[in-house]
C-alpha cells in the first residue's frame, strides 16, 4: 500500500480549513494508507490525534525558519510502513484516481517516481466528505474554476522508498527549486519517471502567501530561494512533469518522446522570469507615481511561478 507525508502550516484561518480538507481525503483513499505529519507548528498535533495520523514534531529547520527537505523526507523513508512512499503539499486533496494510477504504475515498474499536474480551485470551506458523491462534486467544481497548472507545478512525489534517501541537497521546504531536483535525480539515476496528469485530477486549494513579508514574489526571489536555485545547479537540472519519459493515459503507459527537451525550454522561462523582476525593480520609482504598479504585479505572475506551497 502507500505511506503519504506531508509538512503543514499552523492550523489557523483559512490554511486550517483547507489543510484538514487534504488530510481528510488523504485518509479516505484507502484503510491501509499511513500518513506523517512533519513539523510542531500550531494544532498539528491535535489535527493528528483527531484523524489518527502518525506525528513527527522534530524536523531541523534553517536559521530562517523554513524545515529543511533532505530531514524529513530521509525520515519518512526510514519510519514507512510501505514500500511506496508519496510527498504531498498539505493543501492538496487526493482522490480514488490517486492510488488507482499508483497501483498501475507500480506493477509496470520495480522503482518508480510518478509525479503530476494539479488543478487550482477556490475551496474555502470544509468539503463534504460525508457525500457518497464527494468526489464527483469535486472533480465538477475543479473542471468549472478551469486552471489546470502548468508542468512545472508539481505537488505530489509518490516514488519507491529508498530513492532519495540520504541523497537530497539541503534545499529548504516553502521556496522553489526543489521539485525539478527531485525528477531529475530519479531521471539521472534511470529509475523510471512516469507522469500521471492524465489520469490523476490533484485538486490544489488556492491560499495566499501571508506567510512571507513579500507575499509570492517574496517566495520565489528571496535569499532561500536564491540559495534553493544555486543548489539546483545547472540548466540540466530544470525538470518538471513532462520531463518524464513516460505519460500514464487512461489506456495505459505511454512514451514521451520529447522528454529531453523539456530542461534546456524551463532554463529559458526562468530567465526571463530572473528578468522581468530584475526590470521591476529598477524601474519601481518611476512606475509608482504613474499608477502601473498593478499592472507590473499582473503581468510578472504570466512569467513567474514557484511550487512554494
Amino acid at each position: 500500500m502507500l505511506t503519504i507525508f506531508s509538512t503543514p502550516k499552523p492550523f489557523v484561518g483559512h490554511i486550517n480549513i483547507i489543510q484538514r480538507n487534504a488530510i481528510k481525503s488523504w485518509t479516505l483513499l484507502h484503510p491501509e494508507v499511513e500518513v506523517i505529519l512533519f513539523g510542531d507548528e500550531e494544532g498539528a498535533a491535535e489535527v493528528c490525534q483527531e484523524f489518527g495520523l502518525r506525528h513527527q514534531p522534530e524536523v531541523k529547520r534553517h536559521e530562517k525558519g523554513p524545515k529543511y527537505l533532505n530531514h524529513f523526507f530521509d525520515r519518512a523513508q526510514e519510519i514507512a510502513q510501505h514500500d511506496v512512499v508519496c510527498y504531498v503539499n498539505c493543501d492538496i486533496i487526493l482522490m480514488s484516481d490517486f492510488v488507482k494510477s499508483i497501483a498501475r504504475v507500480q506493477a509496470a515498474h520495480e522503482k518508480f517516481l510518478m509525479v503530476g499536474r494539479r488543478w487550482d480551485t477556490d475551496v474555502t470551506e470544509p468539503w463534504a466528505f460525508e457525500r457518497a458523491d464527494w468526489e464527483d462534486k469535486l472533480r465538477l467544481f475543479a473542471r468549472q474554476c478551469n486552471l489546470q497548472r502548468s508542468p512545472i507545478w508539481i505537488d505530489y512525489f509518490a516514488f519507491s522508498r529508498g530513492l532519495y534517501h540520504q541523497k537530497i541537497p539541503p534545499f529548504v521546504i516553502g521556496r522553489p527549486g526543489w521539485d525539478p531536483w527531485l525528477i531529475w535525480f530519479a531521471n539521472s539515476s534511470k529509475v523510471p519517471v512516469v507522469n500521471a496528469t492524465p489520469s490523476v485530477m490533484a485538486i490544489h486549494q488556492n491560499h495566499d502567501y501571508s506567510y512571507h513579508a513579500k507575499g509570492v514574489q517574496g517566495v520565489g526571489t528571496d535569499e532561500l530561494a536564491r540559495r534553493n536555485y544555486q543548489l539546483l545547479g545547472n540548466w540540466l537540472h530544470y525538470q518538471r512533469t513532462d520531463s518524464a519519459p513516460e505519460t500514464l493515459e487512461l489506456e495505459g503507459l505511454q512514451r514521451n518522446w520529447f522528454h529531453w527537451s523539456v530542461p534546456a525550454r524551463q532554463a529559458i522561462l526562468h530567465a526571463k522570469a530572473k528578468t522581468w523582476f530584475t526590470l521591476m525593480d529598477i524601474t519601481r520609482p518611476i512606475r509608482h507615481p504613474l499608477g502601473l504598479r498593478q499592472r507590473a504585479k499582473s503581468a510578472g505572475a504570466v512569467v513567474s511561478s514557484s511550487n512554494g506551497d
